[in-house]
């Protein structure tokens, strides 16, 4: 029985490790082209540069306009994951703790659906409200975050406060708690680990976006990092050196944000799929 388990345990170190080069291949394809020169890229792809180029990373810098771009994607990211966690998390909890009524739970089930529904169904209705609304700007753009993410982030929410026991918050009710102060004071507090994830979800989808801020934003002074990086793809030919320290520098800030909220995801995910 041993033995077998331990079969099965270097089967499973194997598998990792080899769907780990599915991220570590391309990631050190992009490391070692973001230090070469157009020629050098052209002989040998994944060869180590001869002269680490960091001309690269100024060139990026200038093409992309690289402060105000990382400007205007920083507050729309930064808007989109305060305001996703405040509206989601009490629009979870007025739902999870009201799951015995047919009528939430059909509107439970109603919001999960949304998930169902690919967005370039809805993509032109979209657009032409907000312009509609006079919202087809940053503000605009952090409201649809909000709306779109509500439906996976609602199926995290939910799980994860059915494993908060009921009576702790009975026991505030009693203390003479209101239903706001005990949400404020002691669901949300309990909610960190969940907080982390759904908030590290909605920073990746948001500082990455492309799709969106394309068909939302129309003031070209708006742009965000992924829109200012289009620069790099033109008719004929694509400046990828430049291009790739340009990612480099893009995705830099994800990987602090990570490094810092990791061990929240990771318990947030593991409490949420016990219930």
């Amino acid at each position: 029985m041993l033995s077998r388990r331990n079969s099965l345990s270097w089967w499973l170190t194997g598998l990792v490790a080899v769907l780990s080069l599915t991220i570590l291949v391309p990631l050190y394809f992009a490391v070692v082209t973001a230090f070469k020169t157009p020629t050098e890229l052209a002989v040998s792809g994944f060869a180590l540069p001869q002269v680490w180029n960091w001309d690269n990373f100024a060139t990026a810098w200038a093409l992309t306009s690289f402060p105000r771009r990382f400007l205007t994607s920083a507050i729309i990211t930064v808007g989109a994951v305060v305001l996703t966690l405040v509206t989601n998390s009490m629009v979870a909890y007025a739902i999870a703790r009201n799951m015995d009524r047919r009528w939430v739970r059909m509107l439970f089930y109603y919001f999960v659906a949304a998930m169902f529904v690919p967005f370039p169904i809805i993509m032109l209705p979209v657009v032409k409200q907000t312009a509609m609304f006079g919202i087809d700007n940053e503000a605009g753009l952090i409201l649809i975050y909000i709306v779109y993410g509500l439906a996976f982030n609602l199926l995290l929410y939910t799980s994860y406060i059915r494993s908060i026991p009921v009576e702790i918050e009975e026991s505030a009710s009693v203390d003479g708690a209101t239903r706001w102060a005990i949400f404020w004071r002691i669901v949300f507090p309990l909610l960190t680990p969940m907080n982390a994830t759904v908030g590290i979800l909605t920073c990746l989808w948001a500082w990455n976006d492309f799709l969106l801020p394309l068909v939302i934003l129309t003031d070209p002074g708006t742009q965000t990092l992924p829109l200012a990086q289009y620069v790099f793809q033109g008719q004929f030919n694509t400046n990828y050196t430049v291009a790739f320290a340009s990612y480099l520098m893009a995705i830099a800030p994800l990987v602090l944000v990570y490094v810092f909220a990791q061990r929240w995801v990771i318990s947030g995910v593991m409490r949420g799929s016990n219930r």
